[in-house]
């Protein structure tokens, strides 16, 4: 296998990369990764997005879901696992419902009048 030399001097294996957004973290140093990409239809010429999941192995389990991610191509871990995680390219964006607040006049929850009172 050919192996290539980064700038910051670590050796990266020659093969495919991709990129694409984390859809699941659910298993254990597993995450599922999709890529999405815009072709033009060759009969219609009409832009279709096709979609495509490919698992791949996470030893330190740093992504998260929605981040955007850099998968490369890796010997077979599993049944399904022929990609490794090369770097988290952007992080998702979390938002805490805790400190959410409400806009005002909105009414909080439970304190709609009950049928048959007068409001």
């Amino acid at each position: 296998m050919a192996v290539e030399a980064k700038q910051n001097n670590q050796p990266v294996a020659a093969g495919q990369e991709k990129v694409g957004e984390v859809v699941s973290t659910k298993m254990t140093k597993t995450i599922v990764v999709e890529v999405v990409r815009r072709v033009k239809h060759p009969l219609y010429q009409r832009v279709v997005t096709k979609r495509r999941r490919f698992y791949a192995h996470d030893e330190a389990e740093t992504a998260k879901t929605g981040d955007v991610v850099r998968i490369v191509e890796h010997r077979p871990l599993s049944h399904l696992k022929r990609w490794a995680l090369a770097e988290v390219i952007r992080k998702a964006v979390v938002i805490d419902e805790a400190h959410v607040v409400a806009p005002a006049g909105t009414p909080k929850k439970g304190s709609a009048p009950k049928k048959g009172s007068k409001a």
